[in-house]
């Protein structure tokens, strides 16, 4: 299996999509599967790589690709790795998708399309490689044209898995640039990668790939309504049959706070009481008042409204009336990072806010805080709430997506039974969202209770294992739809 992504965690990474990337390959590998990565030479990661080979030195494409090259490399705990070396695509300063300033890479579609072009490539009967994989497992919109580039390829041909990390992202551009992309004209309908007198990275992935899978059973059924489909709703309920939802794992080797070196103090679930000196730590890092007795409440995310950072902002001044404190992370929208730091300023004896990206402090207000708060509009998957769980911190979630999969409402009969993990609500206000802070911060002065609640969460398995058994089914399912009779892409 050839996992084709262009983030990895931690050496290129926007969101949880580079998680991902880097511990399900690991994960498939543990349980049988040969799966390898394909992923861009960005800067950072090609410093970490080691042992680099060249296997193919002058990859040439029609369209208006710059020549590359493919190495394979070694890179620590990662699967085996293939990296595309082509410094005009890949060798600048800036993030994955932007530049320094938070602007689109202007050239995008050939950065992207020539990660799907090589992969197409691989999973076709011109590879180059003595390895050929069964399928082609394309993660988000800058690995959609690899099923239109292999749906032209020549036969024998890998099939190919689709996965939606996120429907909102797209990876739209002007029509000019199928040309660019060396696309057939044809590829140019509502039966290919047009999509609304544009082309889609995404929709081209969702209509040639042979399945199509995202990260939660719930976003797979959301996104197939016109409320959260973003207008590929109809494209996906025609592709229903071959769409499954698949919860994300964790790579718990790194989020364990047992183990955690970026912790003040490790803890484990027989040993919760040391929890508390890592809020003693954030509190005075940010200059709150050192007490346990007052709430701390945690946020690491991108400042959206599609995560409810603005649902948050609304409540801040009834949250701050209490003895309560709360830090975020994050960055994202200019005008509500302005927001936040706003908040910061006027409420500075109990609200801290760090615009910007901080793996290290990510891991801190993890077990720092004791009520994680993630509500958002819409969520995938959701990773944080996961994290939260695993270090004691239960979470308020909106009920949507991986939120709904995996976090179960705290009240009387699942405290009862074993299975409250945090506070779920449902509108997406500032009211509810009060509501279930409230309701949380309740439950906090029942000790007892509290305390189940963290075991609840911290006994819950979100490993990669069964995620990956999930995959490797699909795998297989796919290769034997391949090899059968008459077998063929839906697409073709």
């Amino acid at each position: 299996m050839l996992c084709v992504t262009p983030e990895l965690a931690p050496w290129a990474k926007s969101g949880g999509l580079g998680d991902v990337s880097a511990a399900l390959p690991v994960a498939l590998r543990a349980s049988g599967v040969d799966a390898r990565l394909l992923v861009p030479a960005y800067p950072g990661l090609r410093a970490a790589c080691k042992n680099e080979r060249p296997l193919a030195d002058d990859l040439h494409f029609d369209g208006d690709f710059a020549p590359a090259r493919l190495l394979s490399a070694e890179l620590p705990g990662t699967a085996p790795l293939f990296i595309i070396d082509c410094p005009p695509c890949y060798e600048r300063p800036g993030g994955v998708y932007q530049d320094g300033q938070g602007r689109d890479w202007p050239d995008n579609h050939l950065r992207f399309g020539l990660l799907s072009r090589v992969a197409a490539l691989l999973g076709s009967a011109d590879t180059p490689l003595d390895w050929m994989p069964d399928v082609v497992h394309c993660h988000d919109w800058p690995a959609g044209l690899a099923p239109a580039y292999l749906n032209f390829a020549r036969a024998p041909r890998s099939a190919s898995l689709m996965t939606i990390h996120n429907a909102a992202f797209q990876g739209i551009f002007p029509p000019a640039t199928l040309s660019a992309l060396g696309l057939p004209p044809q590829a140019f309908s509502s039966e290919g990668v047009e999509y609304y007198g544009n082309l889609s990275f995404l929709k081209a992935g969702i209509h040639y790939a042979d399945r199509i899978s995202t990260v939660s059973p719930t976003y797979a059924r959301e996104i197939q309504t016109p409320e959260l489909g973003c207008g590929m709703d109809g494209l996906l309920r025609h592709r229903s049959p071959h769409l499954s939802g698949i919860l994300n794992g964790i790579d718990t080797t790194v989020w364990d706070p047992a183990t955690d070196p970026l912790l003040a103090q490790r803890y484990d679930a027989a040993h919760l009481t040391r929890k508390r000196a890592n809020k003693f730590a954030l509190q005075a890092r940010f200059g709150f008042e050192v007490y346990e007795e007052i709430p701390l409440l945690g946020v690491v995310s991108r400042v959206v409204q599609q995560k409810g950072l603005d649902l948050l902002a609304q409540i801040v001044p009834r949250l701050a009336a209490h003895p309560v404190q709360l830090v975020v992370l994050g960055a994202g929208e200019p005008e509500l990072e302005r927001v936040w730091r706003a908040l910061a300023e006027k409420y500075r004896r109990q609200v801290a806010v760090t615009i910007g990206y901080d793996e290290a402090l990510a891991h801190v207000v993890e077990a720092a805080a004791d009520i994680f708060v993630m509500p958002s509009r819409f969520e995938p998957c959701g990773l944080n709430q996961l994290y939260s769980m695993r270090y004691g911190t239960p979470p308020v979630v909106r009920a949507t997506g991986g939120l709904a999969d995996t976090v179960t409402d705290c009240n009387a009969h699942t405290l009862a039974d074993g299975t409250a993990t945090g506070f779920v609500f449902h509108e997406p206000t500032g009211a509810a969202l009060h509501g279930a802070i409230d309701r949380a911060l309740a439950a906090r002065n029942d000790s007892a209770a509290w305390r189940a609640l963290q075991l609840n969460g911290m006994r819950r398995d979100f490993s990669w294992q069964a995620p990956a058994r999930r995959y490797a089914e699909l795998y297989y399912a796919l290769i034997a739809e391949r090899t059968a009779p008459g077998g063929s892409s839906p697409a073709d």
